[in-house]
């Protein structure tokens, strides 16, 4: 398809979606009065009342001393599998006020612990259970282990939840809860399995092997049919890597480890493939976001511009114009990491990558993401993975020329074409140099 008509064919299909969303009445705030009286019908003075816990969550505040938390949906147990983040999420067609409907519903039942030492702070040997544990990797029994029985299950499990005293309900989301928003919290006493956990066969492999780096463990895993989600759960509570290195790693810290190891992995599985045959363009757009991916021939590189439009959740200001980030990387990758565009980055990467393995091909990306002011609440970067990922699932525009391309994606774009080839390393490195397409194959 030309990207004159892919441009046109995609504005159609956004105002059609737009309208359908004007419709919908997600009454967030009535969620807000039913969640409370759920809340006193199934929380206790000292207890969570049939509790399934389908996750868990762990701090990085204090670090190496963190806050774990087991999340549990309160009074919707028989849907605990809905809360878990995952890329069902996006082909739900989630909005933000579902993200933050179930968000708010997870009481999150925390201890302190130390990322190593499964006996320091309230780990294994202060929770009921077998007695002390001298370090996360022998931590089965008590706090430590419920919550690595959680989070090495296929599915959610049954936990029986003590509490110290009755938790305070606070609905405010702020900027610090990007990765993993969460509802109100409570001092965990104890917690105790209700049922033996499934645990796939892959993950008892990797629990097995204590010489196992976590690096080839969590590659395995993804080799084996794993999504990211699962990887990263695993990652955070210490069940990948090697013997005495094993540790509780913060989620927020174990979402990007996992998207940047799994995308370090498909760059080399492409490294030698032949490039896409000729420049494509690719668009999707989600929750405020809107996502163009410029394909060209040639050696892998990579580049994400973002671009915040005023009043949207990461440039509050409407005043403030358009905020630029950009992050790229050549056919090695980088040694360092992104802090410009940070998660979104390696999320964005792992979707493209996935994209030219599925396909035996290898190719210049561009990733430029506008982040609308419909964009009113932080949901985390999962939505940057599953809309890239998504990306590739319809039409495509086709150009003759890289140039023409940008010229096309420009003029949707909130910032001039000046502005963005000022911004990005990616399209003026390609822009004076367009008949330099090498051949990879």
């Amino acid at each position: 398809m030309r990207l004159d008509e892919f441009i046109e064919f995609e504005a159609n299909e956004r105002a059609e979606r737009r309208r359908l969303a004007a419709e919908k009445d997600y009454g967030i705030l009535d969620h807000l009065d039913s969640f409370e009286r759920r809340f006193d019908e199934h929380v206790s003075d000292d207890a969570v009342v049939g509790s399934v816990s389908p996750s868990i969550f762990v701090g990085r505040a204090d670090y190496p001393n963190v806050s774990t938390g087991l999340l549990s949906p309160v009074g919707r147990e028989e849907r605990a599998a809905a809360f878990e983040t995952s890329a069902a999420w996006y082909d739900e067609g989630v909005s933000i006020s579902d993200v933050f409907d179930r968000r708010t519903s997870l009481l999150n039942s925390t201890r302190g612990v130390d990322v190593a030492d499964a006996g320091a702070t309230g780990g294994a040997s202060a929770v009921g259970g077998g007695g002390p544990a001298g370090s996360v990797h022998d931590a089965w029994d008590g706090w430590l282990g419920v919550q690595r029985e959680v989070a090495i299950a296929d599915r959610p499990v049954d936990v029986e939840i003590g509490l110290d005293g009755r938790p305070d309900l606070d609905f405010e989301v702020g900027t610090e809860d990007i990765k993993t928003p969460t509802g109100p919290r409570a001092a965990a006493r104890s917690a105790d399995l209700g049922e033996n956990p499934h645990v796939p066969r892959p993950v008892k492999k990797t629990l097995e092997d204590d010489d196992w780096r976590a690096e080839g463990a969590m590659t395995y895993l993804y080799r084996r049919g794993f999504d990211v989600y699962d990887i990263n759960t695993i990652l955070s509570a210490g069940a990948l890597g090697r013997g005495e290195n094993r540790r509780l790693v913060p989620t927020r810290w174990s979402i990007t480890a996992v998207d940047d190891t799994v995308g370090q992995y498909l760059r080399g599985s492409i490294r030698d493939n032949p490039t896409v045959d000729r420049i494509e363009v690719h668009r999707n757009e989600y929750l405020g976001n809107a996502f163009w991916v410029v394909l060209v021939p040639g050696r892998w590189e990579y580049e994400l511009v973002e671009m915040k439009s005023p009043g949207s959740i990461w440039n509050p200001d409407p005043e403030a114009g358009v905020y630029l980030a950009a992050a790229s990387e050549g056919r090695e990758g980088r040694t360092g990491y992104v802090e410009e565009t940070a998660g979104a980055y390696y999320a964005a990467r792992l979707g493209v990558l996935e994209h030219l393995d599925d396909r035996g091909r290898q190719a210049k990306a561009l990733v430029l993401r506008h982040v609308s002011d419909d964009y009113w609440g932080p949901v985390g970067v999962w939505q940057v993975r599953e809309a890239v990922r998504n990306a590739f699932a319809g039409e495509r525009g086709t150009a003759e020329t890289f140039g023409e391309a940008v010229r096309g994606v420009a003029d949707r774009l909130p910032v001039s074409l000046g502005r963005l080839r000022r911004k990005s390393t990616l399209a003026a490195g390609l822009q004076s140099n367009l008949g330099d397409f090498v051949d990879a194959g």
